[in-house]
């Protein structure tokens, strides 16, 4: 479900996807676009695109063109320009040298550029094609990025894509691992519609080097992300050949290459990601909630919360999730109709169908953010889970409830 409550939090992400690098790059929408757990980084993921856009939206202002080859015989990438000896200068990638890194990359088949950018753009490299091995075509698409480091090297595994948490994630399969090299690896399959309205899937792999080289590859099971019918039935590469693509040192030459103007430090403030254990979120749910509520089952990741309830009339799954320093979306998120108190905090409830497509489900929600930008957002479903079917006619807690509970003071003390 989307950040904010008015259109479609991590969607329009995953709006899929990904980790963001230095505040400037955001993977295509669609990776861990997932209800759940994914849900939290889903809120934050779409924040950081209002900063700085998606790859799919950054694609549209790279270069367009048919160009269907075969792979046989695709030239090497070669820099556009090489610095004069002793200059200083680096060697320079046009668009079509990241496409021709591509197809190199990819294995047998056709493949047709759709949009692409290179290095000394102003804005990160990537690639963006469909790929036919001969069962089907299918979206490829790489985006490239240089994180800067705070002090000497970047710390791959706290900045590569996390997997989420938990047992509602909504993906196939996800799993980081450490390389060799120091390198972190994210590898997941999942979709790119949270609720399954269509079959397109969406797989991926986000890659952060100790030097700040990150690589995000994400493919579809169609020839474009959204739009297009599904034209086979899984993405056409697998999880290893989503790794040695992610992997390929080939990337990181034309990462370093990317002139220093242009790698812009994330911003210090706001800050997207609260650093807020789960834990500690379900300790002040507990506290808030009704005491005819028992809790059955919990979990979560850092900013996101969810839990299991039951009052003796059936189960029903709430979560919360917490973001800080978010007054400058306030606008977006808040429409009209939305309340605000005297205190400058703003209120919005909706009642809807839920996001998962679970039988009978519905989702009710309070999403409040305080004047210093503290946003909490809780939500009831009846049912156990979004995407299995309801087990009561409506959530245990009423709006007004939920309202109380994410105004409550004791989620001011988190992350503060």
């Amino acid at each position: 479900m989307p950040a904010d409550q008015h259109g479609d939090p991590f969607e329009n992400r995953l709006s899929a996807a990904l980790r963001q690098a230095g505040g400037t790059f955001d993977s295509p929408r669609t990776g861990l676009s997932t209800a759940g757990a994914a849900r939290g980084r889903r809120m934050q993921l779409q924040r950081r695109a209002t900063i700085a856009g998606s790859t799919a939206a950054l694609a549209l202002v790279g270069v367009g063109g048919a160009l269907l080859v075969p792979w046989d015989g695709a030239p090497a990438p070669r820099p556009s320009s090489v610095a004069a000896t002793g200059s200083g200068t680096k060697p320079a990638y046009s668009a079509d040298d990241v496409v021709r890194t591509l197809q190199k990359l990819l294995p047998k088949g056709k493949f047709g550029r759709t949009a692409a950018r290179g290095t000394g753009e102003g804005l990160p490299p990537l690639a963006v094609g469909v790929f036919d091995d001969g069962k089907g075509e299918g979206s490829v698409s790489v985006g490239l990025d240089r994180i800067p480091a705070d002090a000497g090297e970047v710390n791959p595994s706290a900045a590569v894509m996390p997997c989420p948490d938990g047992e509602q994630t909504g993906l196939d399969s996800c799993r980081t691992e450490l390389l060799s090299d120091g390198s972190a690896l994210t590898v997941y399959q999942g979709y790119e519609y949270p609720d399954r309205r269509e079959d397109t899937k969406a797989w991926g792999a986000d890659l952060v080097t100790p030097a700040g080289h990150h690589v995000s590859v994400v493919e579809w099971n169609a020839a474009a992300e959204k739009g297009k019918p599904v034209s086979r039935p899984e993405p056409p590469l697998t999880t290893a050949q989503l790794k040695t693509l992610a992997t390929a040192a080939e990337w990181r030459r034309i990462i370093a290459a990317v002139p220093e103007e242009s790698v812009k430090p994330a911003p210090s403030a706001p800050r997207a990601e609260p650093d807020v254990p789960s834990r500690r979120m379900l300790s002040v749910l507990r506290m808030t909630l009704p005491e005819k509520l028992k809790i059955v089952s919990s979990g979560g990741q850092e900013g996101f919360a969810y839990a299991v309830v039951d009052d003796g009339k059936g189960e029903s799954y709430l979560q919360v999730n917490l973001q800080l320093n978010m007054s400058d979306a306030a606008g977006r998120l808040y429409g009209s109709d939305a309340e605000t108190l005297p205190d400058g905090t703003r209120v919005a409830t909706r009642q809807g169908p839920g996001e998962k497509g679970g039988e009978g489900v519905v989702m009710w929600t309070a999403d409040t953010m305080r004047s210093d930008g503290r946003r909490v957002v809780i939500s009831a479903f009846n049912a156990s889970s979004q995407s299995t079917a309801a087990t009561r006619p409506a959530p245990p807690l009423t709006v007004a409830q939920l309202r109380k509970i994410a105004l409550s003071p004791d989620w001011d003390v988190l992350g503060g």
